[in-house]
């Protein structure tokens, strides 16, 4: 199998922009990149390996490398039990681009997670996102909406 990487370039300079027209970044596709990438840092982060190499099986090859990118197996996974602390996991992989990308408050960070997640089911599987949904702790399965993704 010959890579193409200038379509796998492409296909990643498409969904950038797209993703920040839907966070309504304008043009800014350098912060939807990195909001992107910490968001998906921080759900590597809290779900199992196992389940992390089912979710990047299903990815186009852009997202696979935001995904992987730094990705080391840590012996024990932060206690993330709720969105508050997911947030700041979110604010910590996104380093000094934190304030300006997620402002103060927790209302605009939650809902670039929401819309990051609601984006996704359009490369990965209704029976993926469940699985990752059903991993979760309790009071984050609502980052995978139900109603609007099953």
């Amino acid at each position: 199998m010959a890579l193409d990487f200038n379509k796998y370039a492409k296909e990643g300079n498409t969904f950038i922009k797209e993703y920040a027209r839907e966070m309504n970044l304008g043009k800014d596709t350098e912060k939807a990149g990195r909001i992107f990438s910490a968001i998906m840092h921080a759900l590597r982060d809290i779900i199992t390996p196992q389940e992390s190499l089912q979710l990047v099986a299903q990815m186009p090859m852009f997202m696979k490398s935001a995904y992987v990118n730094g990705w080391t197996l840590k012996k024990e996974k932060p206690k993330i039990k709720h969105m508050e602390e997911f947030v700041e996991l979110v604010r910590k992989h996104d380093g000094v681009a934190a304030v300006n990308d997620f402002g103060y408050e927790d209302e605009l960070a939650e809902r670039y997670i929401d819309i990051t997640f609601i984006y996704l089911r359009k490369y990965i599987s209704l029976g993926e996102l469940e699985d990752i949904r059903d991993g979760l702790p309790k009071n984050l399965k609502s980052m995978i909406y139900t109603n609007l993704m099953f």
